[in-house]
């Protein structure tokens, strides 16, 4: 009992210190007022969409009941296309698998991955020797300010171009104006000798399709296919709810989420089954052309199996990870990823409980969330968040 009152005493400090920060305050406006009315602009465009996520609904249900035979078939896929699958039971043995495939002093660009946040991959890597760069520019922010993310789709929604400006000004030792399109180029010219030079690449993904073994990984910038192409090894980590039947229904899942990630279309959608091959020779096929030579992935479980086992919580495995019931949530509009552990919001909380902390660090943000639907208004799966939270309340209370 002293512990859980020590995590709300230390979370309800947080968390009003948040409300009365101008930097959230003033990214946060920002960013609700662009999301809302580009994902309407979006919806309108594209009007299908909705009726898709119904679809895309009933994929991930059907997908969730049949989680591990659709997983042996994801793997032996991946195997069937020369690359190499492992299943890793908790975050020890995810961190464990790819410290052995990577070793020690090796350079390592990274995409953005929550999944890598719920492990806290980098700063284990970072602790067996390597040198791991953010690529994501939202992520590369954090990292220099030494800061956790504080929304899924946008980690670094909180810091507003002026602060960006004088973090790079430090950080790259010379004079960097609170102007975004410098900002940018700044971190591209110095990230592009970091994809040609690093000797591995992590990414996650957004949906397995389990029939081809292929990874769908939605993007914007172009550092994932970078990080993923040009060094001589990919790791993939990715959970296990994100393995769907067949491509088809994979690219389904896939046009669901960025449009309600506020896109028409993402950049660039890369889909990538295995090590990079060639058969322009004789057609013999030959592994290891101008991309990776060596292709891995990790399915991590930690907890996510029994979510699933337990149906009153196993609808939050649907979470396409889009990130559109956060710019809709009251709390996070103040607080920003504040509210939340790894995971954030209502749904984060859920999250929190199962695979990110247990219910200890789950019980602040249980207690936080209103419970107002909001979210599920906006949710392409319609998660229905606030009965989940009010189970994890009687749970905090009846134990």
């Amino acid at each position: 009992m002293a512990d859980l009152q020590k995590e709300f005493n230390d979370y309800t400090k947080n968390l009003n210190k948040a409300s009365k920060d101008e930097n959230i305050k003033k990214a946060i406006t920002r960013a609700v007022k662009s999301y809302r009315e580009t994902t309407a602009e979006t919806l309108d465009r594209f009007p299908h969409t909705p009726e898709m996520a119904e679809e895309v609904r009933g994929i991930k249900s059907n997908s969730i009941a049949h989680n591990s035979e659709l997983l042996k078939q994801a793997m032996d896929s991946v195997e069937r296309n020369k690359g190499k699958a492992f299943y890793a039971k908790d975050k020890q043995e995810a961190l464990e698998m790819t410290a052995k495939i990577i070793g020690t002093g090796k350079t390592i660009v990274k995409g953005k991955s929550m999944l890598g946040e719920e492990l806290s991959l980098r700063e284990y890597l970072e602790e067996k020797g390597n040198e791991v760069w953010e690529t994501d520019l939202g992520e590369f922010i954090l990292q220099l300010n030494h800061e956790k993310p504080m929304h899924i789709l946008s980690p670094s929604i909180h810091v507003p171009r002026e602060k960006v400006a004088e973090l790079f000004t430090k950080f790259f030792n010379k004079e960097v104006p609170p102007d975004i399109a410098q900002e940018v180029a700044v971190v591209r010219d110095f990230l592009r000798e970091k994809y040609f030079t690093a000797d591995v690449g992590i990414s996650g993904a957004n949906v397995v399709a389990a029939d081809t073994g292929a990874m769908v990984i939605i993007e914007n910038e172009g550092n994932v296919r970078l990080s993923t192409g040009a060094p001589p090894v990919h790791i993939v980590l990715v959970g296990i709810e994100k393995i769907v039947p067949t491509f088809q229904e994979a690219m389904k899942v896939t046009e669901v989420t960025w449009r309600y990630a506020q896109y028409g279309v993402p950049g660039y959608v890369n889909i990538i089954s295995g090590p990079s091959k060639t058969g322009d020779i004789e057609k013999v096929t030959t592994y290891g052309a101008h991309g990776p030579k060596e292709f891995y992935v990790i399915f991590v479980d930690n907890g996510r199996s029994d979510m699933a086992k337990e149906e009153k919580f196993s609808e939050a495995l649907h979470c396409l990870r889009c990130g559109g019931c956060m710019y809709e949530c009251p709390v996070f509009q103040v607080t920003a990823g504040h509210f939340g552990h790894v995971y954030m919001s209502g749904i984060g909380a859920v999250w929190t409980a199962f695979v990110a902390g247990g219910l200890e660090k789950a019980a602040p943000l249980v207690f936080t969330c209103l419970r107002c639907g909001r979210c599920v208004e906006r949710c392409p799966m319609k998660i229905n968040v606030p009965s989940m939270i009010q189970k994890l309340r009687e749970r905090v209370v009846c134990g």
